[in-house]
């Protein structure tokens, strides 16, 4: 089994994007700020978690990075080669990234068998011949566990359960032997029982084929059973990141704390214990607040200087990245 390298598969810096808003069908009226100001490195074979809630801008983060989303400032490096969204160098990026999305059955066409699901990517990025697509076809079958392989080679995307809907679309991510693996939510829409075992499956993949994987989620319980590291989004900012244990044991955000405290206790004891949660909701993106966007709901607030100033990165533990102006030095 192979590990994580040294190796900078995905180099983000200074990455934002903003959709442009328009009134009336041509009137310019202002931007909504889905990322703002986002960068980090992602190592060859590292599995990294980003979490938030929805409106964080989490999935608008992943779309700019699998160039459905254009750049509006900032720079995507992959695998060495600056990415701009257009002509070869996307066409090229998408046959070195598998996507794995939320919805298994709405992902996968209904009137194609798996054969022909798995068949399409290949031809259209030319890969191998005849007989070496019959062979990766089956190869990949058996990696994601859709066996014996002769038996779903011909059934339909409604033929098959949930949990062997969401192991087809991960073959197909990585029918192409991709260097990196994007997962928005892939385990939200499967019954509670399927959900480790596929993120468990989709880990012994990536460390098996030493794949960088960036998973998308909401749910901060799950991280535990798949990534190195965790990014905390909040209103398209990074606003905390460090390795999973350090997050969960060493927890410095008010939001994270907030985001864990609302993890679901399976203690009956606990079902009606009073969990802590911020009040109000996520700022409007179009008019983000000013200073630190998590003030508003912020318990721990400081008069003055939060609702002003925006906090840089602190880093008050090793590894451990946090834009709060409580752990300013």
């Amino acid at each position: 089994m192979t590990t994580m390298t040294d190796e900078i598969l995905l180099s983000v810096r200074g990455l934002h994007t903003w959709y442009e808003l328009k009134k009336w069908g041509f009137f310019h009226a202002g931007y909504v700020r889905a990322v703002d100001g986002v960068s980090f490195d992602l190592r060859r074979g590292e599995a990294l978690t980003v979490v938030g809630e929805s409106g964080s801008g989490k999935t608008s983060l992943l779309k700019t990075i699998l160039g459905l989303a254009p750049i509006t400032k900032g720079q995507i490096i992959f695998a060495g080669q600056q990415l701009d969204g257009r002509g070869k160098s996307l066409a090229w990026l998408r046959s070195q990234v598998g996507f794995v999305q939320q919805d298994p059955y709405g992902a996968l066409p209904p009137f194609m068998n798996v054969r022909k699901i798995l068949l399409e990517p290949m031809l259209i990025n030319k890969f191998g011949t005849p007989a070496e697509r019959e062979q990766r076809i089956r190869e990949v079958l058996e990696e994601v566990r859709l066996v014996p392989v002769s038996d779903f080679l011909t059934k339909f995307p409604h033929m098959l359960s949930g949990g062997q809907q969401q192991r087809l679309v991960i073959a197909r991510a990585l029918v192409l032997r991709p260097s990196l693996i994007v997962a928005d939510e892939p385990v939200s829409m499967l019954d509670a029982s399927v959900r480790v075992e596929i993120l468990e499956l989709m880990r012994r993949i990536q460390k098996a084929h030493q794949l960088g994987v960036i998973y998308i989620t909401h749910d901060l319980s799950t991280v535990r059973y798949f990534s190195e590291r965790v990014f905390i989004m909040y209103a398209a900012k990074v606003v905390e990141k460090a390795d999973v244990r350090e997050i969960i044991h060493n927890t410095l955000h008010p939001y994270t704390k907030a985001l864990l405290a609302a993890i679901p206790d399976p203690d009956p004891e606990n079902a009606n214990r009073y969990r802590d949660v911020p009040p109000g909701e996520p700022p409007s993106l179009v008019k983000p607040p000013s200073g630190c966007r998590f003030h508003p709901r912020c318990p721990v607030r400081i008069e003055g200087l939060c609702e002003k100033e925006e906090p840089p990165a602190f880093e008050p533990f090793r590894d451990h990245q946090v834009e709060c102006w409580l752990y300013r030095t």
